[in-house]
C-alpha cells in the first residue's frame, strides 16, 4: 500500500468519518523529519504495506489502519511520550472528524499498543504490534540497513553506552517466548528475527 491520498481517504471514509484538511500532508511532513533515520516514511510505507496484505486478519481494518498511520507521528528520541502523543493526536483527529467516540478510542488504544510495554489485549492489537516489530525479521540486508538507521537516531549517544542499551533491548525481545503472536506473521518473521537479533547482539559486544 503506497502512502498517497486515496488508500488514506479510504480508511477514513470505512469509519464514516473525514480528514482535516492537510492531515495528510501533516502527517507525511512529520514522517520526513530530518532527526528520523528509522521512524520515516520508509517505515510507515513498509507497515501499510505488511498490513494490507494480511487485512483479513483485522476485525476492524480501517482502524488498524489509521493507527499504523499515526503510531510514530510523534517521535522524539529525547521524550519519553511519543506514542501517548501519537495516540492524542489520532484520537482528536478523528473526533474533529467526525468518528465516533468509541472508534477514536480504540484507535487511540492501537497506536498506545506500539509501546510494546504490555502484552496486546486484543486480536487487532497484536496485529499491529506485529506489523511494527516486523523489521526484526526482515531480510539481513534490510535489518542491518535498520539497526543503522536506529544508531543514527541515537548518534549523540557514546557508542560504549549505545551498545549496552541497545543490546539490553535486543535481549529483552530475543527472550520473549514469541515475538509475533499472530500466526500468520509468526510463520514468516519468527525465526529470521531470532537470527537477526542473536547476530545483533553479538555485534554489540
Amino acid at each position: 500500500m503506497s502512502l498517497g491520498i486515496v488508500p488514506w481517504r479510504a480508511a477514513w471514509q470505512a469509519l464514516g468519518a473525514a480528514p482535516g484538511d492537510g492531515l495528510h500532508a501533516e502527517l507525511l511532513a512529520r514522517y520526513a523529519e530530518p532527526h528520523r533515520a528509522y521512524h520515516t516514511r520508509q517505515h510507515l510505507a513498509e507497515c501499510l504495506a505488511l498490513f494490507d496484505e494480511h487485512r483479513l486478519l483485522a476485525q476492524r481494518p480501517a482502524e488498524v489502519e489509521l493507527a499504523l498511520w499515526f503510531h510514530d507521528a510523534v517521535y522524539d528520541v529525547h521524550r519519553h511520550d511519543n506514542e501517548a502523543a501519537s495516540a492524542a493526536w489520532a484520537r482528536t483527529a478523528l473526533l474533529d472528524g467526525g468518528a465516533a467516540p468509541e472508534v477514536a478510542d480504540r484507535v487511540a488504544t492501537l497506536v498506545l499498543a506500539t509501546r510494546h510495554s504490555v502484552a496486546p489485549a486484543t486480536s487487532d492489537e497484536q496485529l499491529l504490534v506485529d506489523v511494527d516489530l516486523a523489521i526484526l525479521g526482515a531480510a539481513p540486508a534490510r535489518f542491518a540497513e535498520y539497526e543503522g538507521q536506529i544508531r543514527a537516531e541515537y548518534s549523540f549517544v557514546p557508542p560504549t553506552v549505545f551498545a549496552e542499551k541497545r543490546g539490553a533491548i535486543l535481549a529483552g525481545f530475543l527472550a520473549r517466548p514469541v515475538l509475533f503472536g499472530t500466526q500468520a506473521l509468526q510463520a514468516r518473521f519468527e525465526a529470521a528475527a531470532r537470527a537477526n537479533l542473536q547476530q545483533a547482539i553479538a555485534a554489540q559486544g
